[in-house]
């Protein structure tokens, strides 16, 4: 089972990063990203990676960005 936690500030994508935590990305109420990790972000865009060859680029201000933690 897995628990989500929004992310809304600079410092919640600044630790999620550094952490290299899983993400899960919600546009419009549906999945558009999951399992991902945030390479850098800006005020704009959040770059996430999937892989070694798979970059997403997110619409900050568009998506909703949730760290996945798993629950034990």
């Amino acid at each position: 089972m897995s628990i989500n936690r929004r992310l809304f500030t600079d410092a919640d994508f600044q630790e999620a990063m550094e952490r290299q935590l899983r993400m899960r990305v919600f546009k419009d109420d549906h999945i558009v990203d999951s399992g991902g990790v945030i390479l850098r972000f800006d005020d704009n865009t959040v770059v996430i990676q999937s892989s070694v060859s798979e970059l997403a680029y997110h619409n900050r201000r568009d998506c909703e960005f949730f760290e996945l933690k798993r629950r034990t």
